[in-house]
């Protein structure tokens, strides 16, 4: 009898500790690799594919699961870029309408990151371009950001983004799909390529008509002096002296399905 019970207690002290163990062993899921489901988004978005599953994560997650995951500027440039470039995709082809007013389209909080209702715009300006006014021609911060914007933006801008955001607009670049290993490569490429495609220059005069990012946005360039010099870099100019700068007009025409390997 004796021997039963001591039997009997050694059974239930070991399925006591048995119960205790899955909360540690649970533990251990692995994070979401947020950079590889940022291009997960854009490529179903590419192809057609329903998007809804990768939505509702992005949603569902916490800003401290997203900024423990996004912890270097590439990145957080490579998930932002592919975020807003595949938002557009999905939201424009669901209903092209919504670029008739185009202000309102981009301001509008209309994308679910992280439990926040974001706009294209925070997501440019406050995130991609660290802050930066909406119209403050790239010379001016925005004021008491938000934690959301403090926890997620990029630590230095990099005036390439303009070159790799696509607004859905004709004379926007096309879209690449971007990763941290070959962000910084990636943007150099597409700069090149869209700066040689939209910029023409008149040897006669001295003249190179540009797209009109340059002027939207000149202090991210570093003013007139800083866009020639990027013309210079990227052969489109072969000498900064006396050239002058015209801002071609933009071509906001709808054109979705503009995509680019880099």
């Amino acid at each position: 009898m004796k021997h039963n019970v001591i039997t009997l207690l050694f059974l239930v002290f070991l399925s006591c500790c048995k119960v205790q163990e899955a909360p540690f062993k649970s533990s251990g899921i692995a994070s979401t690799d947020f950079n590889r489901l940022s291009e997960q988004f854009l490529e179903f978005a590419r192809d057609g594919k329903d998007t809804k599953a990768i939505q509702e994560q992005l949603a569902n997650t916490t800003i401290k699961k997203l900024s423990n995951a996004l912890k270097t500027d590439e990145q957080k440039f490579a998930f932002w870029i592919n975020i807003y470039n595949a938002y557009i995709q999905v939201i424009l082809k669901e209903d092209p309408e919504y670029y008739d007013d185009r202000r309102d389209f981009f301001s509008k909080k209309q994308i679910t990151i992280a439990g926040e209702n974001v706009a294209f715009a925070k997501i440019e300006h406050g995130i991609i371009r660290k802050s930066q006014w909406d119209i403050g021609l790239g010379y001016f911060r925005t004021w008491f950001p938000d934690k959301f914007e403090r926890k997620l933006r990029v630590k230095e801008r990099d005036f390439r983004i303009h070159f790799a955001l696509n607004c859905g607009a004709k004379d926007c670049p096309p879209v690449a799909i971007y990763t941290p290993k070959r962000i910084k490569e990636q943007l150099e490429k597409g700069t090149e390529a869209y700066l040689k495609r939209t910029s023409d220059y008149d040897i006669t005069k001295n003249e190179v008509a540009v797209t009109s990012l340059f002027s939207w946005f000149r202090g991210d360039f570093g003013g007139k002096s800083g866009v020639k010099k990027i013309l210079k870099r990227q052969g489109v100019i072969k000498d900064t002296k006396g050239v002058n700068l015209v801002y071609k007009n933009y071509d906001w025409t709808l054109d979705l399905d503009n995509f680019i390997d880099l």
